[in-house]
């Protein structure tokens, strides 16, 4: 073995722990994940069955962990070393065939969490330095400047002015005793800056007091995406430090996908301890503040829309129910697309697929399976995308398939429809 694969072999019985050594014990190969999986369904490659894509993992497992596995050896039995050769073969699969959206785990009749244990596997490959080259210029970029895009405060700050001369809305940085730190994408900040405008009208309008940071303004955790432990809780403990630092109350997680569960859910266990302030996402809020009365509903839009669900925040967060309250009182024809909710497909480019450009062509594949759900549609107009990379990615496969439809984030969509002073919805 070479020592790149004992490297990563390492990492994965590292991270091999109870409940991934049962779930490779409990896989049964019934092929229900491959039937999950829009890689796989675009494509009809059995290598793109999420179960296959553990492979080397498995077999590290097996040969170096399982129970009895010492005497297997003995016996000649057990499961040949994996190879570097291996590993490299297996990468592709890795990084740009799974988007780590959990539509596998949600249908495993034995409970497997396929999602879960891709994302300890790639601790192994992150460990080794086997990781695709977008990702890797994504990680430089964070311990560079926090943003994995190179988004430099001073970048933030020309965005934050244009916002403040758009709405006439004073944006506040490093403001000490807010009641909320926001935190945005990098994709947020340069591509879809008018949320920043949006957070301002909203707030003032609720009379909340919020700042954003000028040393942690960055959500995107491409730690989680690349598999780096150690670069994971970096950007959390950015995040946490200047949180604590400025006395927030609340952190807000954008309209990102990944980020909510970085921060929100691995982000206490990443720090070994609990925040001293609450992480909430932008949508729970905002659905709060509406059912608070605090930011009314007024004349809403009449265009045909239709949601999509981000897996991380939908599928992994639970926020079912929340923006489609926020839809129902904002737009006057909101359609379902068939498969909506719970089960509803990723945009393709989820868990760092999308920073990956080897990944390109596969993640344009995947994203027919959006093009058939907005077909189902009749008529439909635009669709609310409330993720930054969600939103990016719908763009650029609108355009490769010649679809006209506009792609709207959901705080702007809130904040567009925004009953006046005085007004009350009809």
């Amino acid at each position: 073995m070479s020592e790149i694969s004992n490297i990563a072999v390492a990492k994965f019985l590292e991270h091999t722990d109870a409940e991934a050594a049962s779930f490779f014990e409990a896989c049964v190969h019934c092929g229900e994940c491959a039937e999950a999986c829009q890689f796989h369904l675009t494509s009809g490659d059995p290598r793109h069955t999420p179960i296959y894509k553990l492979k080397p993992m498995e077999r590290a497992y097996k040969r170096d962990k399982a129970p009895f596995s010492s005497v297997m050896k003995i016996l000649g039995l057990a499961p040949s070393p994996v190879t570097e050769e291996e590993l490299r073969e297996w990468e592709p699969l890795v990084y740009d065939t799974c988007n780590m959206c959990a539509r596998c785990t949600l249908v495993c009749p034995m409970g497997i969490d396929i999602a879960g244990t891709i994302r300890k596997m790639r601790e192994g490959y992150a460990a080794a330095g086997i990781v695709p080259e977008g990702l890797q210029r994504a990680a430089e970029f964070v311990r560079k400047t926090s943003s994995p895009m190179g988004v430099t405060v001073k970048a933030l700050k020309a965005q934050i002015k244009h916002q403040e001369d758009a709405t006439g809305i004073k944006i506040e940085v490093d403001k000490k005793g807010a009641d909320y730190m926001a935190i945005f994408s990098s994709m947020e900040i340069m591509g879809y800056p008018e949320v920043l405008g949006a957070y301002a009208k909203l707030f003032k309008r609720a009379g909340l007091t919020w700042t954003i940071s000028s040393v942690a303004y960055e959500a995107t955790n491409t730690g989680v995406q690349i598999g780096s432990g150690p670069l994971a809780k970096e950007i959390v403990t950015r995040v946490v430090d200047a949180a604590e630092a400025l006395g927030v109350k609340h952190v807000i997680s954008p309209e990102c996908g990944h980020a909510y569960g970085a921060i929100r859910w691995a982000g206490p266990n990443m720090m070994g301890r609990q925040f001293k302030f609450e992480v909430v996402h932008i949508i729970e809020l905002l659905d709060q503040l509406r059912r608070d009365g605090k930011i009314p509903a007024g004349k809403k839009d009449s265009r045909r829309m239709t949601l999509h669900d981000p897996c991380q925040i939908i599928r992994r967060g639970g926020l079912l129910k929340e923006p489609r309250r926020l839809l129902d009182e904002s737009c006057s024809d909101f359609v379902e697309m068939k498969g909506a909710g719970m089960t509803n497909f990723c945009c393709g480019g989820g868990g760092g697929v999308s920073a990956n450009p080897r990944a390109e062509e596969v993640k344009t594949a995947a994203f027919s399976l959006k093009v058939d759900q907005l077909n189902g549609v009749k008529d439909l107009e635009a669709v609310v995308v409330p993720c930054g990379n969600c939103r990016a990615v719908f763009e650029d496969g609108l355009d490769a398939y010649d679809m006209d439809l506009e792609v709207i984030g959901l705080s702007e969509l809130i904040a567009e429809t925004l009953a006046d002073m005085g007004e009350t919805q009809a």
